[in-house]
């Protein structure tokens, strides 16, 4: 086979995980599955949050009997956003959250704030619905809580710190949601990007229940070497006695995830294939030697097949994401190897967006080094200035997909031929 069909042998294959997350085809089999209880007399609210909200939303009207009483509002990011007819639709920031986020927020506020008892509401939860919906807690600005985000990010927080800390400076996160709709009864569908599919920790929790206290929060901040470096009022909040709270019944189902898309891509494979037990995640530079451990111990001709999340700390002003950065790692530490004969390897969000940058990862191989080099870019220049996205180009390495309308984390496969 040539280098080319190669290359899109394993786009095929990435591709057929993220179609696995369709976020259409999740929603109606869940509701077919079983149907949502509609009231008698009241409204159905319907309330999408997360990249896959559009699509959520649509399988979800489609699924109500005609004539339904319903009231819809969408939030999600601006490469998904597009207007539907008998929907509020917001487009908001992400992953750092803007005013228009804070506007959703409100909207969202005043939509659940009119559901009563008699009413029943649909929650449909995704990826990126933290970002999209900040809801700042008393006190805290939205400059304020978007500068603590972006220390997070920073840091090389996983996604389970990010979120501890992002659900004590929120009125929507871990079960906020909840709050606001009661007495009105939630379900909620929900479509994990998180490694796990601890549904405290999906767009942090809005209908379920938090993942830890302040005291947590604050430790996290901590470890992470960022709690001095917060503004004065986040540290303050996060310092304030919590009232105690009893959060209403929750009825959450997953209805999506990374490890369904994995088994996805599996079955999309036109050659052996080994799916790896473990999720990929941890630090770049760390999941890079991981995963050459495990292509070392793979046939040649089998696809080595993976999923998770891996973090990031950034450390110059370049452009990148987790993605880019570990498929240039992983092209230098197989040049530093010695590893003989050809190799790919593709790294891609499944929303199709890699860190700030337009790509969804990379697809590297044997010869994305010399491409660089040759193009007149040190590769390792580029990493230590954050700036894989800068090397990738120059390779042609690219992996740009576009918005997928879905978000199930990262998906990974390698080939050796």
């Amino acid at each position: 086979m040539t280098a080319q069909s190669l290359r899109s042998e394993l786009t095929e294959i990435f591709m057929a995980g993220v179609a696995a997350a369709d976020p259409v085809g999740a929603v109606r089999r869940a509701l077919e599955a079983r149907p949502l209880d509609l009231p008698r007399r009241g409204t159905v609210f319907v309330l999408a949050i997360g990249k896959a909200a559009h699509g959520m939303m649509q399988a979800a009207r489609a699924a109500l009997p005609d004539g339904t009483p319903t009231r819809c509002l969408a939030v999600t990011n601006y490469e998904n956003h597009r207007d539907v007819a008998g929907v509020a639709c917001y487009a908001a920031g992400h992953p750092v959250p803007d005013g228009r986020g804070v506007i959703a927020g409100l909207a969202v506020e005043k939509l659940l704030g009119e559901a009563g008892a008699g009413d029943v509401v649909l929650a449909l939860i995704s990826g990126g619905g933290s970002a999209l919906l900040p809801g700042p807690v008393d006190g805290v600005t939205l400059a304020e809580k978007a500068e603590v985000n972006r220390l997070l990010l920073a840091s090389g927080a996983d996604i389970e710190d990010t979120n501890i800390v992002r659900q004590a400076l929120s009125r929507f996160k871990g079960g906020g949601l909840l709050r606001l709709a009661a007495p009105a009864p939630v379900r909620s569908l929900i479509l994990s990007d998180v490694v796990g599919d601890d549904l405290r920790v999906i767009a942090s929790g809005p209908t379920v229940g938090p993942i830890a206290d302040h005291a947590t929060a604050r430790a996290v901040a901590r470890r992470l070497g960022i709690w001095d470096q917060m503004p004065e009022a986040a540290r303050a909040a996060l310092l304030r006695v919590e009232p105690a709270a009893t959060l209403p019944a929750t009825d959450a189902e997953l209805v999506g995830s990374n490890a369904i898309s994995v088994a996805a891509m599996g079955r999309a494979a036109r050659r052996p294939v080994r799916i790896a037990g473990d999720p990929l995640i941890g630090p770049v530079d760390r999941a890079a030697e991981i995963l050459l451990d495990m292509a070392g111990e793979t046939p040649p001709g089998t696809a080595l097949l993976l999923g998770g999340e891996t973090t990031v700390i950034i450390r110059g002003p370049g452009r990148g994401g987790r993605n880019q950065e570990l498929a240039l790692r992983l092209a230098l530490r197989a040049e530093a190897r010695g590893m003989a004969g050809g190799w790919l390897f593709l790294s891609g969000g499944t929303d199709g967006r890699d860190g700030p940058t337009e790509a969804a990862g990379a697809l590297v191989d044997a010869g994305s080094l010399s491409r660089m080099r040759a193009a007149g870019v040190d590769p390792e220049a580029c990493l230590a200035n954050s700036d894989s996205n800068a090397a990738l180009a120059a390779s042609g390495d690219l992996l740009t997909t576009g918005a997928t309308g879905t978000n199930v984390a990262d998906l990974q496969v390698f080939l050796k031929v």
